[in-house]
């Protein structure tokens, strides 16, 4: 913020608080020729008349009250332009303060569990709910409350994997993120290309085609071009995160529009990583409930 919107809004602050004690002061102020106090003004209406009957001092003492809370709030918190406060506070600091806080009351928890083994936490009850908490406030946003999912989000209660449903895999997940890239091909294929080949990846999952000529063309092409991925078979490849299309699994849905859309435009996911966010200990519980959910009893 530069220094003259500061000052503008410092001016206009103070202006503002001003003038809602000059105008209570205003009201309240006597008027030549008004009716005295406790007496009828000559305003009626329906019958009513209206009295001239001062703000009661309580409502006028909690106004004056309100006032002075705020000048006392704008001098000690930010609120006038640049200018931070007496206190110094600020969102960042409080944030970093409850963080520590938390740790210091929470960290032994997660601690006691950092040793062990996530396929013996896995029978472990405290463990796995201690890691629905985490997941509960850290990842339904996109996996689900059920954590199954939504377009684009996987589902991580069955037993089929982008990158492998092993503990390590799940932890490097949940540590470093992920960024799945699957290009657009229409400009490597062109439209036709497209076509034949959307055709063809509907088959491997034992479906009939909308074009069996064009999915008998799109063999070819899968073979040449996305078999380097998805392997000849359309069995997918853990280490590039590259689904199994023969499944009837699908991040994005797999009918022939969808199909054609993700290979006419590509697709981008994004798993952010969560190592500085969560620490190591959290992940590991994490890394346990998720586990759970695919190979828990």
């Amino acid at each position: 913020m530069s220094n003259f919107w500061s000052i503008w809004i410092i001016f206009l602050t103070a202006l503002n608080v001003y003038f809602c004690y000059w105008l209570v002061r205003w009201t309240v102020k006597p008027r030549t020729g008004e009716a005295a106090t406790g007496d009828v003004t000559g305003h009626s209406w329906d019958g009513l008349e209206e009295f001239n009957n001062p703000l009661p001092k309580w409502w006028l003492n909690m106004y004056y009250a309100t006032l002075i809370f705020t000048v006392g709030y704008l001098i000690l918190y930010p609120g006038m332009g640049k200018f931070p406060g007496l206190l110094g506070w600020t969102k960042e600091n409080q944030h970093a303060r409850e963080m520590i806080a938390a740790d210091e009351k929470y960290g032994p928890i997660f601690a006691q569990f950092a040793d062990q083994p996530v396929e013996e936490l896995v029978k472990n009850e405290e463990a796995v709910k201690l890691g629905r908490t985490l997941f509960s406030t850290y990842c339904t946003v996109c996996h689900g409350s059920d954590a199954r999912g939504a377009r684009g989000f996987p589902n991580l209660t069955d037993n089929d994997w982008l990158y492998g449903g092993e503990p390590d895999t799940i932890k490097a997940t949940l540590t470093n993120g992920r960024s799945g890239i699957m290009p657009a091909h229409e400009p490597i294929i062109g439209a036709e290309g497209v076509e034949q080949v959307a055709n063809y990846v509907v088959t491997l999952s034992g479906r009939e085609p909308e074009d069996a000529a064009a999915a008998e063309k799109g063999k070819e092409i899968f073979g040449t071009v996305c078999a380097a991925c998805h392997m000849p078979d359309g069995t997918g490849m853990h280490a590039l995160g590259a689904p199994n299309l023969t499944d009837d699994t699908w991040l994005y849905g797999g009918d022939l529009r969808t199909i054609r859309e993700t290979i006419t435009n590509g697709r981008n996911g994004v798993m952010p990583a969560q190592q500085q966010f969560l620490g190591d200990d959290k992940i590991h519980l994490l890394t346990t409930y998720v586990y759970s959910l695919s190979h828990g009893e």
